[in-house]
């Protein structure tokens, strides 16, 4: 008996996955966790899906966080008294446990990153506000870089109550890094910049501003940015 070959953990675009999807729009109570079409992961806290939204609908409380960016169209949250706008290429968390109502324009395309890991961190809907002031972070391993050690600058809008899963931007100057073994998953939105990854297989990609994509738990992937760099990102790192 001959075995299936094992999958390199890589990293995968988002875009294209949704541009693939035949998933067709819809409204209506219960909509937003029924219509979607998920991206193939192994079994565990993290799913990332993509979903097609028309007209509105209401939403029992979710039993997971979900980081959500619009790809397509524009979306309007409603909880309690906030009222969100989410217009094409931002985000915004949904805590676990929050009902909520929601509007579209027609045939809005969505990317969620759904996090199962722990409880909420917050008790309302948190946009990412990508105009944060950014302060000074850690930079990468010094025996990870190749070259000088990069500024790195960092804003946390989410932080679920274990820590595991947190959401906010990020920006740092060039730098060139080998590769590294990633033991959490992060799904990424160039805001600025450009960066090549090289995953363990040899295979190459390079994204840009306005590119959104997921960098695989398990992945061993390096990283080169030759000009200034800046994110949202969604990641889940077990404690």
């Amino acid at each position: 008996m001959t075995e299936a070959p094992t999958r390199v953990r890589s990293f995968i675009d988002l875009a294209a996955f949704a541009a693939r999807s035949d998933l067709l729009a819809a409204s209506g109570d219960g909509a937003w966790e029924a219509n979607r079409q998920a991206l193939s992961l192994p079994a565990g806290p993290v799913g990332v899906a993509v979903m097609r939204l028309s007209g509105q609908g209401s939403q029992a409380a979710l039993a997971a966080d979900e980081f959500v960016i619009v790809l397509d169209g524009a979306l309007t949250l409603h909880q309690n008294t906030d009222i969100i706008d989410v217009p094409a290429r931002h985000s915004v968390v949904i805590p676990a446990s929050l009902p909520f109502s929601w509007t579209a324009r027609t045939a809005t395309t969505v990317i969620v990153m759904r996090c199962a890991s722990g409880p909420a961190g917050a008790d309302r809907l948190v946009p990412i506000d990508e105009a944060a002031a950014l302060t000074p972070s850690n930079p990468p391993l010094a025996d990870l870089l190749v070259g000088p050690t990069p500024s790195c600058r960092n804003f946390t809008d989410y932080r679920s109550a274990n820590g595991e899963f947190v959401c906010g931007t990020w920006d740092s100057t060039p730098y060139t890094r080998v590769a590294m073994p990633y033991r959490h998953y992060e799904l990424m939105h160039l805001t600025q910049g450009a960066v090549t990854f090289v995953d363990g297989a040899g295979r190459k990609a390079t994204y840009c501003e306005g590119d959104v994509f997921l960098v695989e738990q398990g992945a061993e992937c390096s990283w080169e940015s030759t000009v200034q760099v800046k994110k949202v990102y969604a990641i889940y790192r077990p404690a």
